[in-house]
């Protein structure tokens, strides 16, 4: 390599470098902004950001509010998550923790800088217990789509999109648009170990009932969902 070439290279890694770092030291301003407008608009009343969970009993479940949100970096998708707090739309057709009412879809809204501040910062909470490329996303996986739709009927508690038409159940969260708003790699360990992230839970425990090239399998078929 010549001189002149070297220090062009040289000159494009600097840029590089440099440039990283600019966008990391972004993120990380967004991020603490976003911790800060969680805490001032009381997210904490009904979301937990620091885990693992501890309920012990449906009682304790029953308590919580919301969802938890200390593996949220783990379990959604950025984008997704930003243009979510700044348009909310029911994912549950029932009311959290019930079987009975309808979701009012009444979550509050975030102005767009907020929502992508708080997106940020949620992205920040992850889980040891997800493994990275675990799962190949977007592409069909037909063991995947048999465990779902035969082997275990997700669609008895979950709605999907079967032949341009959404159906299932109402019980669980709608997986309609799922490959949008969840990673693969947290189904898959959601499915393997569920207990990890949430103790108490009506889902049942797929361990020993499928296994694990089908859970992968569903968690790939499902990140197809859009």
């Amino acid at each position: 390599m010549s001189i002149s070439k070297f220090f062009k290279a040289a000159g494009i890694m600097v840029l590089l470098v440099a440039l990283a770092c600019i966008y990391t030291g972004y993120a990380n301003a967004s991020a603490d902004e976003g911790k800060k407008i969680f805490a001032g608009k009381k997210c904490g009343d009904c979301h937990k950001t620091e885990g693992p969970a501890a309920e012990k009993t449906f009682e304790d479940k029953l308590k919580k509010k919301g969802p938890d949100l200390w593996f949220a970096g783990s379990k959604f998708k950025k984008e997704w998550l930003g243009e979510w707090m700044e348009n909310p739309q029911a994912i549950r057709p029932l009311e959290y923790n019930s079987i009975e009412k309808t979701n009012p879809g009444n979550h509050p809204k975030l102005a767009k800088k907020e929502a992508g501040d708080v997106a940020d910062y949620l992205m920040t909470l992850t889980s040891k217990d997800v493994q990275t490329g675990a799962v190949q996303e977007g592409q069909s996986n037909i063991q995947g789509k048999l465990a779902f739709e035969k082997k275990v009927s997700c669609f008895s508690c979950h709605k999907y999109k079967k032949l341009d038409k959404v159906v299932g159940g109402l019980t669980g969260p709608s997986l309609a648009d799922a490959g949008k708003r969840l990673q693969g790699d947290w189904i898959y360990a959601y499915l393997k170990n569920p207990k990890a992230f949430i103790p108490v839970k009506r889902m049942p425990v797929y361990e020993n009932i499928i296994n694990d090239g089908e859970m992968k399998g569903i968690s790939q078929y499902v990140t197809t969902f859009k």
